[in-house]
């Protein structure tokens, strides 16, 4: 089932995208007290979701229909609770990322029974739809992009063993953890310690640094998350392209592994790390107007473009 969250005439709903009609769920008369928002249905639990399918898309419903053509969907969810993304989570992309920029990230020697996840957060105002303009903060220069299987948890977990990590998952979207690779503050600043590691993470929280969608796929449909094709292009051009079976900690692994950090929730995204062909390894970065397809096997094809470049950068403390 491929949920969605869309606006028709500035009103925002939630439905079920089947072909190119998107079925309401909130105007769903068969349903007793109706959700109006993605998170709502999560919060229900998986057995909301087999209500959702059986009620709504049987011969005998009738719910409101709208074709796709006259609505404009957003992220899926589109404040989620929490977001998490795992840093390294492909082999090659931490060897590019220590060969042409010197990252000594420690991974790429080690197996993943001797190492553990490294997950960052991201606001809830990175998030954006599919077809939105990716705004080009002005604190950055170089503009990245990285493809990622995105995992929508479905139920409050914690303290879960990789076996039973899964159940918790509703589906999977694609997420596109676009990167600020360089710091226009750098500029005169003294060195301390940390702060590489710190330019790096505030390039990850950028207003619209997480295009997300075009919809979640409940986990039904999707089978082993372990074995989806993946490809990102830039305006036509193939940047990236792997598969969910070369990364180092699977969704069981890390679903289990942040629940022992923290309480997991209905609605929360965890982005599961991209592959290698970023262009922090490549120098081919972002221009203003680029097209970015992130297309994963069974999730579709999420769409965004790069907005115009600041005429003029951040500089912090410049009045002092």
């Amino acid at each position: 089932m491929k949920l969605v969250t869309y606006s028709k005439n500035a009103v925002i709903s939630c439905g079920i995208l089947s072909g190119n009609t998107i079925i309401d769920i909130s105007s769903a008369q068969q349903l007793k007290n109706p959700p109006w928002d993605m998170r709502e249905i999560l919060e229900r639990g998986p057995d909301f979701l087999d209500t959702l399918q059986k009620t709504l898309l049987s011969k005998q419903a009738n719910p409101v229909k709208i074709p796709l053509e006259n609505a404009k969907l957003l992220a899926p969810i589109p404040r989620p609770g929490k977001v998490l993304a795992l840093a390294g989570n492909f082999s090659e992309h931490i060897r590019e990322a220590s060969i042409t920029r010197g990252f000594k990230l420690g991974l790429s020697d080690s197996t993943r029974q001797t190492t553990v996840p490294r997950p960052f957060l991201k606001p809830s105002t990175s998030v954006i739809g599919t077809n939105e303009e990716i705004p080009w903060p002005d604190y950055s220069d170089k503009i990245d992009y990285e493809i990622e299987l995105g995992v929508v948890i479905g139920k409050k977990i914690k303290y879960a063993n990789p076996e039973e990590s899964l159940a918790a998952v509703a589906g999977c979207t694609i997420v596109n953890d676009v990167s600020a690779r360089s710091a226009a503050f750098k500029e005169g600043r003294k060195q301390r310690p940390w702060d590489e590691f710190y330019d790096w993470l505030n390039g990850k929280w950028a207003d619209g640094f997480l295009p997300m969608g075009p919809y979640l796929l409940t986990s039904d449909e999707i089978g082993d998350m372990q074995n989806l094709d993946m490809e990102l292009k830039v305006n036509g051009q193939t940047r990236q392209k792997a598969s969910t079976s070369q990364m180092i900690y699977s969704v069981a692994d890390i679903v289990s592994f942040l629940s022992h950090i923290m309480t997991l929730e209905p609605g929360d995204i965890i982005a599961t790390g991209t592959p290698a062909g970023v262009a922090v390894a490549t120098g081919n970065f972002l221009e203003a107007g680029d097209s970015i397809e992130c297309s994963i096997e069974k999730l579709g094809t999420l769409t965004n473009t790069l907005g115009p470049k600041p005429g003029k950068f951040y500089t912090p403390l410049s009045n002092t």
